[in-house]
C-alpha cells in the first residue's frame, strides 16, 4: 500500500530476537515493530518476557539472536547510554533517579548547562528545570532533593528527562503506577503531545483502561513468545485478558478478573487484631479497627486519607503518640517493627523497591531475610531448613524464578510481589497488613496474589488490604473502613460494600469544598495513601 493513507515505515522493529537466561528462555524469536507518533500497548502476565524486551531494547541485556533496526539501520547498544544517544529513552515503574540530588540536577544530570568557564550555570539550570517542569504539571522547588517530592511527582521528573534527550522513542513502564488521577491526565496530555511531535511510544500497563485510553496497537506476549499483534480498537477486552492468560473468553467471563471467592466467613472469636485509638500527630486521628480471624477488613479513602500511615501506625513503623494494639489478646508493650513482628503482625510495604525487596540479594536470602532468628539455633542458620521453607513457598506461591539463588532484582514486579508475601509468610504471623499488594502486576498474578489473600484468610488469617483498585478492594474485603485525614468517617458491612457505597462513602467524607469523589491511585505519594 502506497500514498498518504499507507502505514510508516517502523522506526524500530525487531526479528527473531531471542534471550536466554539459565534454565529459562526468556524471548523467543520475538518480532515487534513501533511506528513513528504511535502509542504501542506492550502486555502480558509477568514473566512473560515485557521486561527483558524492554532491557534488550534499551542496551540493559544483550540479546542471544536476532536483529534489532532502528531508523533503518541496525542497532546493538552496549549500554543504556548507548540507547539513549541513539534516541531511545525509558520510563521505569520504580523512579531510577538520584534521591539526594536536586530535582534539577536529575532532569539535567550530565548534561548539565555550562557557562564560559565550563562550570555549571545553576541560574539557568534552575530556570530551565522550573520552565520544563510547568509543562508537566509540577510546580516544586528545583532546588529541593529530589528525595523530598512524592512518588508522583518524582515520577514526572523522569517523564521529563526522558522526554528532554531528544528521544525518538519513549518506552513507558507503568508510568501511573505512582501518579494520582490529576497526573494521570497530565501524563495522557503530554503522551498526545509527543505523539503529535511523531515521538512513539511504548506503553506497557496492567491497567485496560489506560491502554484502550492511549494506545492504537497492541502487541501481546506469553511465555517470551508474541501471541498477538493488532490494533488495539479491534481486541474486547476479554478476548486481550484471554490472550495474556492463555484461556479461552469464556473461561475469564466465568471466573472474573479477581479471584476473590466472596465465600469465606469470619470467625466468630475475639479479634485477632484490636488498634484502638491510634494517634500520630498530622498523620493519624484516633483510629480505631478491629479484625477477626478469617476477615478481609479493607481500608478505603482519598489519597492523603491516611491508609499507609494507619498500617504502619499498626506494625510499629510509625511512633504513636497514643493507642494501644494488641493481637489475639495480648497487648503489644513495646512499640517497635520487632515487636510487632513477634507479636504476630507483618506488613507488605506500598513501595516494594524502597522497603521491600533486596535487589541484590538472591530470591532465597529474601524469603529467609525476616525469618533467619527462627532458623537458626545458637546464632548459626540451618542452610537445610532455609532451603526447606524457600522451596516450599516458592512452590506454594507459584514463583517463577530460574532457581532460589537468581537475584530477586531479575524478576518480574509480580514475582517479586510473591517473594515479598513468602518472607512474611514465613513468619506465620496471625494479622496480615497488606499495601496495595498487586500495584504494579498483570491480570494474572494479580488474580494469583488474590487468591493467595483468600486461602490465608480462609485459614484463619486476620487481613487488613488496602487498595485503590475499587473492584479489588469490594471484592476482597468484608468490610471497609473509609478514612480521611487520619480519621474513621465510615464503615460499610456487609451487602452494603459495593462501588456505589464506598464512592458515596468517599464523596461524603470529602466534605461540601467540592473535593472531587476520587479513590487514590494505586500506589500515591510515598507515605500519603
Amino acid at each position: 500500500m502506497t500514498g498518504p493513507d499507507a502505514p510508516l515505515a517502523p522506526i524500530l522493529e525487531t526479528a527473531g530476537l531471542t534471550k536466554r537466561f539459565p534454565g529459562v528462555l526468556a524471548l523467543d524469536e520475538v518480532a515487534f515493530s513501533l511506528r513513528p507518533g504511535e502509542a504501542h500497548a506492550l502486555v502480558g502476565e509477568n514473566g512473560a518476557g515485557k521486561s527483558t524486551l524492554i532491557k534488550v531494547l534499551t542496551g540493559v541485556y544483550r540479546p542471544d539472536a536476532g536483529s534489532l533496526l532502528f531508523q533503518g539501520a541496525p542497532l546493538r547498544p552496549a549500554t543504556p547510554l548507548d540507547a539513549q544517544r541513539a534516541g531511545i529513552s525509558t520510563i521505569y515503574q520504580e523512579v531510577n533517579l538520584v534521591p539526594l540530588m536536586s530535582v534539577a540536577r536529575n532532569l539535567y544530570l550530565g548534561r548539565e548547562p555550562k557557562n564560559r568557564l565550563g562550570l555549571i550555570d545553576f541560574g539557568r539550570m534552575h530556570a530551565e528545570a522550573e520552565r520544563t517542569l510547568r509543562e508537566y504539571g509540577v510546580s516544586v522547588d528545583v532546588r529541593a532533593p529530589l528525595r523530598t517530592l512524592g512518588l508522583g511527582a518524582q515520577q514526572m521528573v523522569a517523564l521529563a528527562r526522558a522526554v528532554d534527550v531528544d528521544a525518538r522513542v519513549v518506552i513507558m513502564d507503568e508510568p501511573t503506577s505512582s501518579l494520582e488521577p490529576r497526573e494521570v491526565e497530565t501524563l495522557f496530555g503530554v503522551i498526545g503531545r509527543l505523539r503529535e511531535r511523531g515521538i512513539a511510544i511504548v506503553y506497557v500497563s496492567h491497567r485496560l483502561d489506560e491502554l484502550y485510553r492511549v494506545c492504537d496497537r497492541v502487541t501481546v506476549l506469553r511465555d517470551g513468545r508474541v501471541v498477538h499483534t493488532g490494533a488495539l480498537a479491534e481486541l474486547p477486552r476479554l478476548r486481550l485478558v484471554a490472550l495474556m492468560l492463555g484461556r479461552e473468553v469464556e473461561q475469564v467471563r466465568r471466573e472474573g478478573l479477581t479471584r476473590f471467592s466472596g465465600e469465606r466467613t469470619a470467625s466468630a472469636d475475639e479479634p485477632v487484631l484490636v488498634a484502638e485509638d491510634l494517634r500520630v500527630r498530622h498523620l493519624v486521628d484516633g483510629v480505631t479497627l478491629r479484625i477477626r480471624p478469617g476477615e478481609i477488613v479493607g481500608l478505603g479513602g482519598l489519597l492523603g486519607a491516611g491508609r499507609t500511615e494507619t498500617a504502619k501506625a499498626i506494625a510499629g513503623a510509625l511512633p504513636l503518640d497514643g493507642g494501644r494494639v494488641s493481637v489475639a489478646g495480648v497487648p503489644l508493650r513495646r512499640r517497635s517493627t520487632a515487636a510487632a513482628i513477634r507479636g504476630g503482625i507483618s506488613l507488605l510495604p506500598e513501595d516494594r523497591k524502597a522497603e521491600g525487596i533486596v535487589p541484590g540479594l538472591s530470591v532465597r536470602d529474601n524469603i529467609a531475610l525476616a525469618a533467619l532468628p527462627r532458623l537458626s539455633r545458637f546464632g548459626l542458620v540451618s542452610e537445610r531448613r532455609v532451603d526447606r521453607v524457600v522451596a516450599t513457598f516458592m512452590e506454594r506461591l507459584r514463583i517463577k524464578a530460574a532457581g532460589p539463588h537468581q537475584p530477586v532484582g531479575e524478576l518480574s514486579g509480580g514475582n517479586q510481589q510473591k517473594v515479598l508475601l513468602a518472607r512474611w509468610l514465613a513468619l506465620h504471623p496471625k494479622v496480615l497488613l497488606l499495601d496495595e499488594p498487586t500495584r504494579g502486576v498483570d491480570v494474572g498474578a494479580k488474580a494469583e496474589v488474590q487468591r493467595l489473600i483468600d486461602e490465608l484468610a480462609a485459614d484463619g488469617l486476620g487481613v487488613l488490604l488496602i487498595s485503590s483498585d475499587l473492584e479489588e478492594l469490594i471484592e476482597g474485603s468484608e468490610r471497609v473502613v473509609v478514612l480521611k485525614d487520619g480519621a474513621v468517617v465510615g464503615e460499610l458491612v456487609g451487602e452494603d460494600v459495593t462501588e456505589d457505597a464506598l464512592l458515596a462513602a468517599i464523596a461524603d467524607a470529602a466534605g461540601p469544598d467540592g473535593t472531587a469523589p476520587v479513590p487514590a491511585a494505586p500506589g500515591g505519594e510515598a507515605g500519603s495513601g
